[in-house]
C-alpha cells in the first residue's frame, strides 16, 4: 500500500504541488499541503515539488501461507426471510470453480434471525457447511454487527476465497471485511475464474468497459469478490440434504454495537427487468422519444417487458430502472430482443446469458451481432412493424 507524505522542514510552502495536483487532493493549510481524501497516490504532486519535501512511501505486503487457506465461502443473503437467489446463483460458480483446485468445497455463511429453515434448505444445494449465526439481534441488518459475525466465520474457517451478491447489503458489507482482513476486494465481477495455485481470476469491465480486466489478489488471503444477480447460473436443487450446520455463537464484539434499530419501512415488492423472461429493448437507433412506442408494443405483444440502453437514460427518454448495463441492471431472461442498439460491452456483459438473443440492426458490423444468436441485419423501423404486423394477425 502506498501514501505521500510532506517533510514538512524541507517544504517552503510554494503551493506548487496543489496547482499541478489533477484531483484537487491538495489542501494548502498554515502554509503546509495536507493531503484530502481525492488523492490517488499518483505520485505527480512528488515530480513536480522543487525541494523534494514529498514523497511516496510504499509498504510491502507480506505473502501469506496460502495452504492455511482453503475452500469456498459464499455469503447467503436471506431477504424477507427467504434466501436471495443470487445467493444459489453463488453456490453454482463455486461449486464449478472448487472442482478447479483438489480437496476445495463450498461452504455458506448464514447470517439473521429465525434462520433454520434456511439454513436446512441451504443443505440441498451442495454445500459442505452452513456456517450459521441466528440471533434475534441480527433481525434487521447493521454493518457492524453482521461484519463482525462474518469476520469470526472467516478467521475460524479460513476461506481461501469468500463471494457476496452484489446487492445493497452485499455491497456494504464485502468491503468491510476485505479492509479488516487487509485484503484485495473485486466489485462486480462478470466472471470468475480459479487456478490451481488457489488464485482467484476476478474478470469485470474497466474504464468504462472498454476493456475486461482480469484481476488476481496474489499475496493476501481470503479473496473477496461481489457478483451481480443474473449473471451465474444456480444448480439443481437436490431432494437430499448433505453437508453440515454449523451453529455459532454471537461473537462477543456484535453485542458491543452502538447501532439500534428505530424502525422497519417495507417496500412495496416490485418487479423489475431483471425477472423478466422475454425483454425488448431499445437503443440509440431510435429517432425519437415516441418510437419507443414500438419497442413497448412489441414487448407487449410478446408477453414481456420493455428496456433501454444507456443513451436513452441519458437522453431522459426512460428512467434508469428501465436500463441494461453495468450502470443498470444485469438480465438473463429466456429471450431479448435488441432494437437499434450497437452492443457496447458494458451492455453486452450484462444480457450475453440470455438463453435467446435476437439482434436488430443496420450496421452489419455491429458488437451485438457476435452475442446474437439471431441478426437481423435491417433498419428497426421496417422489422419492428412487421413483427408488430405479424403477431397482432395472429392474435385475431
Amino acid at each position: 500500500m502506498a501514501q505521500i507524505a510532506v517533510i514538512e522542514r524541507k517544504c517552503t510552502g510554494c503551493g506548487l504541488c496543489a496547482q499541478n495536483c489533477p484531483f484537487n487532493a491538495i489542501d494548502m493549510k498554515n502554509g503546509k499541503p495536507e493531503m484530502n481524501a481525492a488523492c490517488r497516490v499518483c505520485g505527480i504532486c512528488v515530480k513536480n515539488c522543487p525541494q523534494g519535501a514529498i514523497i511516496k512511501l510504499e509498504t510491502k505486503t507480506q505473502s501469506v501461507d496460502k495452504s492455511q487457506w482453503k475452500d469456498i465461502l459464499v455469503f447467503a443473503e436471506v431477504s424477507a426471510g427467504k434466501l436471495h437467489p443470487v445467493s444459489l446463483e453463488l453456490i453454482g460458480k463455486a461449486r464449478e470453480l472448487a472442482k478447479s483446485v483438489p480437496g476445495f468445497t463450498v461452504k455458506a455463511l448464514l447470517i439473521g434471525s429465525d434462520v433454520a429453515a434456511c439454513a436446512e434448505e441451504l443443505t440441498h444445494w451442495g454445500v459442505s457447511e452452513v456456517w450459521s449465526y441466528d440471533d434475534e439481534s441480527l433481525s434487521y441488518y447493521r454493518a457492524d454487527v453482521y461484519a463482525a459475525c462474518a469476520e469470526d466465520c472467516i478467521k475460524a474457517a479460513k476461506p481461501s476465497v469468500c463471494l457476496f451478491g452484489a446487492t445493497s447489503l452485499g455491497r456494504s458489507l464485502a468491503p468491510r471485511l476485505s479492509t479488516r482482513f487487509h485484503t484485495g476486494l473485486t466489485a462486480d465481477c462478470t466472471r470468475l475464474e480459479l487456478r490451481e495455485n488457489t488464485d482467484l481470476v476476478q474478470i469485470r469491465p474497466a474504464f468504462g468497459g472498454n476493456i475486461m480486466a482480469q484481476i488476481i489478489t496474489t499475496k493476501t488471503r481470503p479473496q473477496f469478490a461481489t457478483v451481480r444477480y443474473k449473471v451465474m447460473n444456480a444448480p439443481e436443487r437436490s431432494a437430499q440434504s448433505s453437508g453440515k450446520i454449523i451453529d455459532r455463537k454471537l461473537p462477543k464484539s456484535a453485542s458491543q454495537s452502538p447501532v439500534t434499530h428505530v424502525s422497519t419501512v417495507p417496500i412495496p415488492p416490485a418487479r423489475t427487468i431483471s425477472d423478466a423472461e422475454i425483454l425488448v429493448a431499445g437503443g440509440r437507433g431510435l429517432k425519437k422519444e415516441s418510437d419507443l412506442k414500438l419497442v413497448q408494443r412489441l414487448a407487449e405483444l410478446l408477453g414481456g417487458d420493455w428496456a433501454v440502453s444507456r443513451p436513452l437514460v441519458e437522453k431522459g427518454w426512460a428512467p434508469s430502472s428501465r436500463q441494461i448495463g453495468l450502470s443498470g441492471r444485469t438480465v438473463k431472461p429466456k429471450l431479448i430482443i435488441t432494437c437499434g442498439i450497437s452492443g457496447a460491452i458494458q451492455f453486452a456483459a450484462c444480457m450475453n446469458a440470455s438463453e435467446h438473443i435476437i439482434a436488430i440492426n443496420q450496421d452489419p458490423a455491429a458488437p451485438i451481432f457476435d452475442v446474437a444468436h439471431i441478426g437481423i441485419h435491417g433498419d428497426l423501423y421496417q422489422v419492428v412493424p412487421e413483427l408488430i404486423r405479424q403477431l397482432e394477425e395472429e392474435k385475431k
